[in-house]
């Protein structure tokens, strides 16, 4: 069973969050689920954004690394969105990841490294029409990442919602994040 480090998204760390992490410990994984927020929970996406902001996106990558210091080196890393930014910082940087998870977001390898980790596999999952994802470069980014190594898979599901996978916000696609935490399960399984 894999063990895993799953960052929030800009929201902070919600209810559909904990559930997310729940389905993935009652199918036998161990996960880590910090709280870069510091308990603060924005029910409006621009406020907990603006919040990020405020903090600074370097403060809440470096949070994360915080959060990994005192865990084992085989870990896959998992982020929603904004938590993509440490999930894929710890993922190229830190040794002996065992995969990472890049749901909603996906940044340019660039911003963490010359390239992708030879033998790290990654998923990025997001939705075909939702304009964080599509307009503001991460669609690039992983398609880029995807043609850079034979152990990225990017998986596309139809529409505009940008945190479907979080059953706590109104933006919740059930078929969607359905068919992603099978998807998620299917990769966990084959980490070794």
């Amino acid at each position: 069973m894999a063990e895993i480090l799953l960052f929030h998204h800009a929201h902070g760390l919600t209810a559909g969050i904990r559930a997310f992490a729940g389905a993935l410990e009652a199918a036998g994984h161990t996960v880590h689920v910090p709280d870069l927020y510091e308990g603060r929970v924005f029910e409006d996406l621009q406020d907990g954004f603006a919040y990020a902001q405020e903090v600074g996106f370097d403060a809440i990558t470096a949070r994360g690394r915080a959060a990994a210091e005192n865990l084992p080196a085989g870990l896959v890393h998992l982020g929603f969105s904004l938590g993509v930014l440490p999930a894929q910082a710890l993922a190229q940087t830190r040794a002996g990841a065992k995969g990472a998870l890049l749901l909603h977001s996906c940044v340019p390898v660039s911003e963490f490294g010359a390239a992708w980790p030879q033998g790290v596999p990654v998923q990025i999952h997001g939705m075909d029409a939702d304009e964080f994802f599509v307009e503001d470069g991460d669609l690039d980014a992983a398609r880029a990442l995807v043609a850079s190594t034979p152990d990225a898979e990017l998986f596309l599901y139809p529409g505009d919602r940008h945190l479907f996978a979080d059953s706590s916000l109104p933006s919740y696609d059930e078929k969607a994040a359905a068919l992603l935490t099978e998807r998620v399960l299917g990769f966990l399984a084959g980490v070794r």
